[in-house]
C-alpha cells in the first residue's frame, strides 16, 4: 500500500521519466508483508529502457530483469538498504531527508 505522496509530485515524476534520457527518483512510504522492515520504495524510472538497465546494472549491480516493465513508465523498486545507498550514492537529500532521516 503505497502513501505519503501528492499527485504534484508524482505527476513531476512522470513528466521527468517522459522526457527521456533522465534517470528520475521518486520515493514514498509503503508498506508490504513481503518486505518486513521496509517503510518505503523508491521507483527508479526512465522511458529509454536501455538506459535504465545500464545504469542500474553498471552503477549498482541491479538486475535487468528486476526493472517492471510499465508500459508507460519502466522502473526499479528499491527498498531497504539498497534503496538508502543508492539514494545517498545520487544525492537525493530530500528524498533520504524525508524517508530516512538518520542516514544523512
Amino acid at each position: 500500500m503505497a502513501f505519503g505522496i501528492d499527485r504534484n509530485t508524482l505527476n513531476k515524476w512522470k513528466r521527468k521519466v517522459d522526457r527521456g534520457g533522465e534517470i528520475a527518483f521518486l520515493t514514498h512510504y509503503w508498506l508490504d508483508d513481503r518486505f518486513p522492515g521496509c517503510t518505503s520504495v523508491t521507483k527508479v524510472g526512465c522511458n529509454n529502457y536501455e538506459q535504465l538497465s545500464e545504469w542500474g546494472g553498471s552503477k549498482y549491480g541491479l538486475r535487468e530483469e528486476w526493472i517492471h516493465r510499465d508500459e508507460r513508465y519502466p522502473h526499479f523498486d528499491l527498498f531497504g538498504d539498497r534503496q538508502k545507498q543508492i539514494l545517498f550514492a545520487e544525492e537525493q537529500w530530500d528524498q533520504l531527508e524525508k524517508f530516512h532521516p538518520s542516514t544523512k
